[in-house]
């Protein structure tokens, strides 16, 4: 799709910030670097095990990682520990963390607060079978299962008169994905969604459901749910970051 390029761009380390890693809890490891006595380990829900105390040295819980002080190496767990999934569970994903999931993704960083996006997620059967067999009508059993079963779909669209709106988007996909990721459900961003609803006959319909504002396009798409796979990381060529002196 013509904005993924932009979007690949758009990622960086600030991308959770704005959803953190959660206050410390009381007597307990929370994130603000903090280590269990005794050489104890915190128990994966801010406290220490086995009863001890936390002692301020450089650890604290986080999914049950240790990290140092201030929680900065919790964020980069998070995006170097993020997979695209292709293969989720037959399990919902409640509407109490689906919202977190989106606060987070509103608060990321966008040009001049303009927030030059809509979101629409989808978690209904219903509504997704429909949508299913829009897409299979432009594009056949292909796609019918470009969201590859997964329980939420979450479909989102740019401003149009906003001509930086396709980064908007690229870092609000971004702070979905790692917002999720560190809630323990799984994601990935897709662009084919987009391609076969707007080549399908039923576009229209399929569009008005959504209820996207005048003057906004769909631009990209993420499927949401609970890992039911754990792929290996795919390479990356550091070769493509060079510092100019």
């Amino acid at each position: 799709m013509k904005y993924f390029g932009t979007f690949v761009c758009c990622l960086s380390l600030f991308a959770l910030v704005a959803c953190g890693n959660g206050a410390p809890s009381a007597g307990g490891c929370g994130n603000h670097g903090t280590e269990c006595s005794g050489g104890g380990d915190c128990d994966g829900n801010g406290g220490c095990a086995n009863g001890g105390e936390c002692t301020g040295e450089g650890k604290h819980a986080n999914a049950k990682e240790h990290c140092t002080k201030g929680g900065a190496n919790a964020a980069i767990e998070n995006m170097m520990s993020r997979r695209s999934i292709r293969k989720y569970k037959d399990q919902p994903v409640s509407r109490e963390v689906l919202k977190e999931i989106m606060l987070c993704g509103i608060n990321a960083p966008n040009g001049q607060n303009k927030q030059s996006w809509e979101v629409r997620v989808v978690d209904k059967p219903e509504l997704q079978g429909e949508i299913k067999a829009a897409m299979a009508a432009a594009g056949g059993e292909r796609a019918a299962g470009c969201f590859y079963n997964a329980p939420v779909w979450v479909f989102i669209a740019r401003d149009k008169a906003y001509d930086f709106s396709t980064i908007d988007c690229g870092l609000l996909s971004e702070n979905i994905m790692l917002a999720a990721n560190a809630l323990g459900v799984g994601s990935v961003c897709l662009g084919s969604p987009v391609r076969f609803i707007m080549e399908s006959p039923q576009r229209d319909a399929v569009l008005q459901k959504l209820g996207f504002s005048d003057g906004y396009e769909l631009c990209i798409c993420i499927s949401l749910g609970y890992p039911d796979e754990a792929p290996a990381a795919k390479p990356r060529d550091i070769s493509k970051v060079r510092f100019i002196d």
